[in-house]
């Protein structure tokens, strides 16, 4: 059977939105859920945990579909978004005293087989747009941000470079994370 177009999958989430229709919900379920839950064992590393992150996404997908826009993007892209925010919330709490950051934390990026041109392409869009809310950032939280998820430094050694306390990089991180998934939300909702 071949992929639906990026043109059914819209009707269908706009039927959901518009009519609640539970029959256009299972057959969007029956395309993503596969895909979210492969996205959930590579990034979470648990099948519970991917398997949440199947039922998370999918629940916010039938609870905001009225916010879907196609004119902002496809289906496609809007329900990965959506996963990608849910595993962010995961994978804040699993990792929430933990001091380094791993890169799984803010690229979101859907590991497909080589010959997916669709994942392919969301991956670049994906990583093009968190690239231009980096660029938003003030300059020392962006500073931070780039060293840890880029440069692949870890605090301390981006504490060493910018002579400054470990507790301000992690402040700065922390709170350019935040103005990052503002970014996020505010233009995918």
């Amino acid at each position: 059977m071949s992929s639906p177009t990026p043109e059914y999958l819209a009707e269908l989430l706009h039927r959901v939105a518009n009519d609640r229709d539970d029959a256009a919900f299972s057959a969007l379920f029956s395309h993503f859920a596969p895909k979210v839950r492969a996205y959930g064992l590579r990034h979470l590393r648990a099948d519970g945990q991917a398997m949440e992150l199947v039922q998370e996404t999918m629940i916010l997908v039938w609870r905001k579909a009225y916010l879907y826009d196609g004119s902002k993007g496809g289906a496609s892209t809007w329900i990965f978004t959506i996963m990608r925010n849910v595993s962010f919330d995961m994978l804040r709490k699993v990792k929430s005293n933990r001091e380094d950051c791993l890169s799984g934390d803010i690229w979101p990026l859907i590991d497909g087989e080589v010959g997916d041109q669709e994942e392919e392409a969301l991956q670049e869009q994906i990583q093009s747009q968190l690239l231009s809310y980096i660029d938003l950032l003030p300059d020392l939280q962006q500073q931070v941000v780039r060293g840890v998820y880029l440069k692949q430094l870890t605090h301390q050694e981006i504490a060493d470079q910018l002579n400054v306390p470990l507790g301000t990089i992690k402040s700065r991180l922390r709170l350019g994370l935040q103005k990052l998934r503002t970014h996020l939300e505010v233009n995918n909702d």
